[in-house]
């Protein structure tokens, strides 16, 4: 049976319900988080990915929008355990919590509102095509600014700038699109980060760049530099970088590392997965499931043994 936590306590996934009144449905004035658990068949383990990290900027990102809950990490990473032992899940799935205004009022603001938390499951496997990689394309859409709506946080009203992206994307037949920024420098995916590979070095946006702080970031930057050896370059990153460039892939929750082997109608390299993305790839996906052993402090086991 699907259950949520919803209101302070795990219910049915069908009680879970809020009414067309509320207020973060009218205004997108609503914080989420989306996070794996990976099954590790071996094990008979499910593992959470990254929950501390991720409830962290959660709760760091509703209180820049004037939501304070009355949750700390431990205990949101404690009540994700708890729902998962109640679903009885042993397969891969993907976590959302979100937290929103329950208030019942038609009013544009932050303040003089009740913050409200729910979480719930979500089964969809792969986000992209991890193996054979991707074709994206260069959205005539802007990421919004971070004097807009900061990219930073992951906040639901921004998130149709990256629908009106993807569906361009999808509708010229490619897979993903990457956004540029106000100054017209590569910022990132319509979900995910993006990284190039140009003379045995990589290269990423900066912060300054207008993009998620993403978490699955941080940690393929942690991969690259003390498992591969290779230095990681934050700076600004032009459009024509891409379509020179020896390897690309993006990284996230989603999309975990997702080469892209065409951009624009241009093959990146030999129109296949590098060398230096398939290295990542390898050690990322033993990483998650438990595998490699100075990586487990990434995880949270469900299941008590």
């Amino acid at each position: 049976m699907e259950y949520a936590f919803f209101e302070g306590k795990i219910v049915p996934i069908d009680e879970a319900k809020i009414s067309i009144m509320t207020n973060s449905f009218h205004y997108g004035t609503a914080i989420f988080e989306g996070i794996r658990a990976y099954w590790n068949e071996e094990e008979e383990q499910l593992y959470l990915l990254f929950a501390r990290q991720h409830y962290e900027r959660l709760l760091q990102n509703a209180k820049a929008l004037f939501m304070e809950l009355n949750y700390s990490v431990e205990e949101l990473v404690n009540i994700t355990v708890e729902l998962l032992q109640a679903c009885g899940i042993k397969e891969d799935v993907y976590i959302r919590p979100i937290v929103y205004f329950k208030d019942l009022k038609l009013t544009p603001k932050l303040i003089d509102y009740t913050p409200e938390i729910a979480i719930y499951t979500y089964k969809f496997g792969r986000y992209l095509n991890t193996s054979k990689g991707i074709r994206v394309k260069v959205s005539s859409w802007r990421r919004n600014d971070d004097n807009s709506i900061p990219s930073r946080w992951k906040v639901a009203g921004a998130y149709v700038n990256s629908a009106l992206a993807k569906t361009e994307a999808i509708m010229a037949g490619y897979d993903e699109a990457i956004l540029l920024n106000s100054e017209g420098f590569v910022s990132e995916g319509s979900g995910e980060n993006i990284f190039i590979v140009r003379g045995g070095k990589v290269v990423t946006p900066a912060m300054a760049q207008h993009i998620l702080e993403g978490i699955t970031r941080r940690a393929v930057i942690n991969l690259l530099s003390k498992e591969l050896i290779i230095e990681v370059e934050e700076r600004p990153v032009a459009r024509s970088e891409l379509y020179i460039a020896d390897e690309i892939f993006m990284t996230g929750t989603a999309a975990e590392v997702t080469p892209v082997v065409e951009v624009d109608n241009r093959k990146i390299g030999d129109g296949n997965t590098g060398e230096i993305t398939s290295k990542l790839q390898e050690i990322y996906f033993r990483a998650v499931r438990g595998f490699v052993d100075r990586y487990k402090n990434w995880l949270t086991p469900v299941y008590e043994k």
